[in-house]
C-alpha cells in the first residue's frame, strides 16, 4: 500500500460524512412537516485490505461507508386543530390511502384529510383514505331460538374508499318502538264485553267513525310519532284499559291495543283490492293483554296480529287474529303498511316492514310459537269456543310468553296516576349532513339535520412486521417492500394498533437538539477527514522533493 491509499480513505470519510449531513439537513428541513419520521445514518467500516507483515498477514482498513439509514418511528407530538378530519394515530399503525381507480396502496402517518368535491375523504395528493363501511342493522323476525347481540360496530366487506356521496341521510322506517308506562291500578274498566272481556277495546274500536274509539272507552293512551320508509311521519297510539277481574288473588290484567290513524292503514285484504282502511278494523295493528302481580310488576304478556290472507269482511273477527311473531330480540312484531306497498300487509311477507313493540317484557323462547297457550290459539286464530268468555276468575288461561325476561325499565301498574315514563323509536326522516366526527376507535360518524348520528365508516389501520423496510415515496407516503412484508390491517385500538385522535395532527418527530449535536460531530468528522487528505498531500510533496 502507498500513501495514495490514505487519500482514498480520507475521501470515503468525506463522502460518508457528507451523506450524513444530507440526512441531518433533510431532518431539519422537515422539522414542521406533518407526520414526518426522521432518519438516522449508521456508518460501517469498508472491507480491509490484506498485507504481509513480519508476523504474517495483517489487515489495513480502507475507510468508511454508509451501513444503513433507518427511519425513527417514534411518536411525534400532537397539534390541536379545528378540523374534525385532521386525524392522528396514538401508537402504532399507518393510515392507508389509495389513488382513485387504482389498486396501489400507500401508507402514511400524516392525517390531514379533507372531503373533495366528489365526497371522497382524501389527503393533499387526492389519495382516498380507506375504511370499512358500517353495517346498518334493522329489525328481523326470529326464525329460530337463537338470539345474538353485540354492542360492537359491525363492518361490511373489505376496506374501501371513504366517501359520502350525497351528504344526506336517507329516511329510515321505524323498526322498534319503546313505550314504558305506569298504568294506575285504581283505574276502573272503561270498556266491557260480555263475551270477550279481554278484547273489549278491540270490540269497541270502529275505524269507520271519527274518533274510532270514544274518550270514555279507555283508561289511558300514549302516542308516539313513527316514520315510514319514505320519511313521512305517522302517529302510533297505544290504548290501555284495565279488565275487571274476580278472585284474581291481587293480580291485574290490562288490555292494550296498538293503533294508527285508520286513514293511513295501507294494508290490503286477501282479495288484493280492498284496503283495510275502509273496514271497521282499520288502524288496529296489534292487540293483547298485560298481566301484573299484586305488587304492580308485569309478569306476563300476550300479543296478537292479523293473520295473513284475511278477507276484508273478516278483519274484525277474532278467529282471524293469531299470536304475533317475535323479533330476534324477543319482542312482538306488528306490520304497518303505511305506503300501501305490495306484499307488505302481513308479517313475514317479502316486503313487510316489521316493527317490534317493547313494553319492557321480552320473550327469550323463540322456538315455535313461543307462548304458553291458555286459549284455543293456533294457526286458526283465536277460537271463541276456547276463550274464557264471561269467566273472569281464571286468568291462568291467558297466553303468556314462553320465557319471560323483564327489562330494567318496564311497564308497571302501581297505585299512582297513569303516565308514560319513557318512549322512543328508531325511525327518522331525511336529513342533511351537518358535521362529522371520528372516535378513538376510528368510527367516522355523521351528525344530520334530522337529529340522527349515524356511524358511517371505520378507519383501516395497517402495521408491518418490519416497518423499517418501508420505502419512502415522498409526500409523507410510504410503500411496502419485500423487506417490510405485507401490511397487517385491522381496526384502530385492536391488535396492537393505535387509537385515533380527531382534531389533531401528529407533528414531525425531529428533535432539533439531537440534530444540532449530530451536526457538530458530523462537521468535526468531515473536518478531520479533510485533514487526512491535506496531511497526505504534504507527505506526497515531501516525497517529490527527495529528487532534489
Amino acid at each position: 500500500m502507498g500513501l495514495s491509499a490514505s487519500l482514498f480513505s480520507g475521501i470515503t470519510g468525506l463522502q460518508a460524512h457528507g451523506d450524513k449531513m444530507s440526512v441531518l439537513g433533510n431532518n431539519i428541513a422537515n422539522v414542521n412537516t406533518v407526520g414526518f419520521k426522521s432518519a438516522k445514518m449508521h456508518f460501517e467500516d469498508a472491507i480491509s485490505q490484506d498485507m504481509s507483515t513480519a508476523t504474517g498477514i495483517a489487515q489495513v482498513g480502507r475507510g468508511v461507508q454508509v451501513g444503513a439509514i433507518y427511519a425513527d418511528f417514534a411518536q411525534g407530538s400532537f397539534e390541536t386543530t379545528s378540523e374534525s378530519t385532521d386525524l392522528a394515530i396514538g401508537g402504532d399503525g399507518f393510515f392507508i390511502v389509495k389513488p382513485k381507480d387504482e389498486e396501489s396502496s400507500y401508507y402514511t402517518r400524516a392525517g390531514n384529510f379533507r372531503f373533495d368535491k366528489d365526497g371522497y375523504l382524501t389527503d393533499p395528493h387526492g389519495y382516498v383514505l380507506q375504511g370499512w363501511q358500517v353495517q346498518n342493522e334493522s329489525t328481523q323476525v326470529a326464525t329460530s331460538d337463537s338470539v345474538s347481540t353485540s354492542n360492537q360496530v359491525r363492518t361490511v366487506g373489505v376496506p374501501t374508499d371513504i366517501r359520502l356521496e350525497n351528504f344526506q341521510s336517507p329516511p329510515m322506517a321505524t323498526s322498534r318502538v319503546n313505550m314504558i308506562s305506569n298504568l294506575d291500578s285504581k283505574e276502573a274498566s272503561r270498556s266491557t264485553s260480555a263475551t270477550n272481556p279481554y278484547f273489549s277495546l278491540f270490540e269497541a274500536w270502529n275505524g269507520n267513525q271519527e274518533p274510532p274509539l270514544g274518550n270514555n272507552a279507555y283508561s289511558y293512551q300514549s302516542t308516539i310519532k313513527t316514520y315510514d320508509a319514505n320519511g313521512s311521519a305517522h302517529n302510533l297510539t297505544v290504548y290501555f284499559d284495565q279488565v275487571t277481574l274476580s278472585n284474581a288473588g291481587g293480580k291485574k290484567v290490562w288490555e292494550y291495543m296498538v293503533t294508527s290513524d285508520p286513514s293511513e292503514d295501507g294494508r290490503i285484504a286477501s282479495d288484493g283490492s280492498t284496503r283495510l282502511n275502509s273496514t271497521s278494523a282499520a288502524g288496529i295493528l296489534m292487540t293483547g293483554t298485560m298481566t301484573f302481580n299484586a305488587a304492580g310488576d308485569m309478569t306476563g304478556m300476550s300479543a296478537f296480529t292479523l293473520k295473513s290472507g284475511t278477507s276484508a269482511t273478516g278483519v274484525k273477527d277474532l278467529s282471524n287474529w293469531s299470536l304475533a311473531n317475535f323479533s330476534q330480540d324477543g319482542f312482538p312484531v306488528l306490520t304497518a303498511n303505511f305506503l300501501s306497498t305490495s306484499n307488505a300487509d302481513f308479517t313475514n311477507q317479502t316486503e313487510a316492514v316489521s316493527m317490534e313493540m317493547n313494553f319492557g317484557l321480552s320473550n327469550k323462547d323463540l322456538s315455535g310459537s313461543g307462548v304458553t297457550k291458555g286459549w284455543d290459539i293456533g294457526a286458526s286464530g283465536i277460537s271463541n269456543a276456547g276463550m274464557i268468555g264471561t269467566d273472569i276468575t281464571d286468568i291462568t288461561r291467558i297466553p303468556n310468553f314462553g320465557e319471560v325476561e323483564t327489562s330494567a325499565l318496564a311497564t308497571t301498574s302501581y297505585s299512582t296516576g297513569s303516565t308514560t315514563l319513557f318512549q322512543s323509536q328508531d325511525g327518522y326522516t331525511a336529513g342533511f349532513l351537518q358535521n362529522v366526527s371520528v372516535s378513538r376507535d376510528g368510527v367516522l360518524t355523521g351528525r344530520y339535520s334530522n337529529g340522527q348520528i349515524l356511524e358511517l365508516y371505520v378507519l383501516t389501520l395497517a402495521d408491518f412486521n418490519n416497518q423499517w423496510g418501508l420505502r419512502r415515496e415522498g409526500g409523507n407516503l410510504f410503500s411496502e417492500t419485500r423487506e417490510s412484508g405485507d401490511a397487517l390491517t385491522g381496526l384502530p385500538n385492536t391488535g396492537g394498533k393505535g387509537s385515533i385522535s380527531s382534531n389533531s395532527l401528529e407533528m414531525s418527530n425531529v428533535d432539533l437538539a439531537v440534530e444540532f449535536v449530530n451536526m457538530i460531530t458530523t462537521q468535526r468528522g468531515f473536518q478531520a477527514n479533510s485533514k487526512v487528505i491535506t496531511t497526505t498531500d504534504s507527505m506526497l510533496g515531501d516525497l517529490i522533493q527527495l529528487k532534489r
